[in-house]
């Protein structure tokens, strides 16, 4: 690796974050639309869950036509087209599906809401096919992990406050109770407008169409295989993949039923907890994402007590100007600690952070399972710290020693994101015959899975000659 190389190109990744924030803004969003939908339109909790099921189940469609495409032209889609001009066209693809909501919501229609929802992830898959090994691209592979999991923390800026902002247009400033499904046309208009304006806005930025690190990749221990199929890191990682999304999105999208029906809850006070949960995700990946910005290790250990209290205090301050009670949130630096000590425990290694953050991710549920009130909820709200660094994790495991099939493996890897909406709706059925808190179990058999894959790829890994160990040094 050259010296330009060997640094992260910050020019160039700067821009490619922006799209992690709109994924970030409106898969969290789509938490405070359910029990909306719910109750405008009079359904059930499975059925309240075909909002994530739409719009999660668009990323395997999405990758279905990016196989079929590719396969009739001959030749990889994305490597056809360039990185930047695919990352352009999912921005369109989505600024379209928003254009759906302005109709849906004259004719107070919940199945044109639910296409909406999917022509925007339906774009969305075609962008993080592309944004997520160029994020691993753009600077030193042992670092890539780290530099996938600081685009996740812009991602989840936008889910700290997609709920707010979309709480704040369906309720307004005085917290009414009254529901109108006419008032989320606005907010998606604009947000239509935004991808229109960032996808001309890549277009003239410096990233790169052919990344050298993913189109000119070394091969290395059976990288000459004919698919990325060929490769069980990559096969077990789509599981890990189905599961993790399905355990993030349904602890939230399940979160405000639990909260509502079993504690007594307005729907209109539940935005900050469904705020505080994907906040923990931007707590979490800054945290693990200290490595991407400096070798120098004592500057490390700093940091990693530094970004996690600044995430937080994004999330109070956020908060604080859409004027709710802060009072309730304090406690939850204390559980921030245990995430830094887990961070520290893993030392950077993907393999073993994906082990330590699913453990204690099951631990979290159990505790949210078998206590009641706020302790419940604070538990529940954890796994958003213990979900936060998993993809990152699982991505660059699975795509690991894969040479010239990244991109294949990449979309083969977006296609799983369905996980979220079939376990969601999984997890809302299931619900229906033990209850909210209970259906919970559904969580910890996708934790349970990730403990398996994290002690199952270290090995295939191994095998292949790719190791994560630290590599630390004064620089590069």
């Amino acid at each position: 690796m050259t010296a330009e190389n060997s640094q992260t190109k910050w020019g160039q990744f700067i821009p490619l974050v922006t799209v992690f924030f709109f994924w970030g803004f409106v898969a969290a969003s789509n938490d405070i639309l359910i029990p909306v939908f719910q109750k405008a339109f009079h359904l059930t909790q499975s059925q309240s869950q075909w909002v994530s099921l739409a719009f999660y189940i668009a990323y395997t469609v999405g990758s279905l036509i990016y196989m079929g495409v590719s396969i009739l032209i001959k030749k990889d889609l994305v490597n056809k087209i360039g990185y930047k001009n695919g990352l352009a066209l999912g921005l369109c693809i989505s600024a379209v599906g928003t254009l759906l909501f302005y109709p849906a919501a004259n004719y107070g229609s919940f199945p044109l809401m639910l296409s909406g929802l999917f022509i925007v992830a339906l774009g969305f898959s075609l962008q993080q096919t592309v944004a997520n090994p160029l994020a691993i691209a753009l600077g030193p592979i042992s670092t890539g992990s780290q530099r996938l999991t600081l685009a996740g923390g812009i991602n989840n800026f936008g889910t700290t406050i997609g709920p707010l902002i979309v709480s704040f247009a369906i309720f307004g400033s005085a917290g009414s109770s009254d529901i109108s499904i006419e008032s989320v046309k606005i907010p998606y208009l604009i947000l239509g407008g935004a991808f229109l304006a960032v996808a001309i806005f890549l277009k003239l930025s410096p990233l790169p169409d052919r990344p050298a690190l993913v189109e000119e990749s070394k091969d290395e221990a059976g990288a000459s295989r004919s698919s990325a199929l060929k490769y069980p890191q990559l096969v077990l990682g789509m599981i890990a993949i189905f599961v993790y999304v399905g355990v993030e999105v349904s602890t939230a999208s399940n979160l405000p039923a639990y909260m509502e029906k079993e504690l007594g809850f307005a729907l209109k006070d539940v935005a900050p907890y469904i705020s505080l949960y994907w906040a923990s995700m931007m707590i979490g990946r800054w945290t693990g994402a200290v490595e991407a910005f400096t070798d120098n290790v004592q500057v490390q250990k700093v940091l990693r007590f530094v970004a996690p209290y600044l995430a937080f205090g994004i999330f109070l301050g956020v908060n604080a100007i859409a004027k709710h009670d802060l009072a309730p949130f304090y406690v939850y630096g204390w559980i921030i600690l245990v995430l830094i000590v887990a961070d520290m425990l893993s030392k950077g290694n993907p393999a073993r952070m994906l082990l330590i953050f699913a453990t204690i991710g099951i631990v979290a549920l159990l505790i949210g399972m078998f206590t009641t009130g706020m302790v419940s909820v604070y538990a529940i709200t954890s796994v958003g710290l213990f979900c936060s660094t998993l993809w990152p994790c699982i991505f660059t495991l699975a795509v690991s020693g894969l040479g010239k099939n990244t991109s294949q493996g990449s979309s083969f890897l977006i296609m799983m994101i369905m996980g979220g909406g079939i376990m969601s709706w999984v997890q809302g059925y299931v619900s229906e015959f033990i209850g909210i808190q209970n259906s919970y179990i559904i969580g910890i058999l996708c934790f349970a899975y990730l403990v398996f894959y994290a002690w199952k790829v270290s090995g295939i890994l191994r095998a292949q000659g790719i190791s994560f160990d630290k590599k630390i040094s004064g620089g590069h």
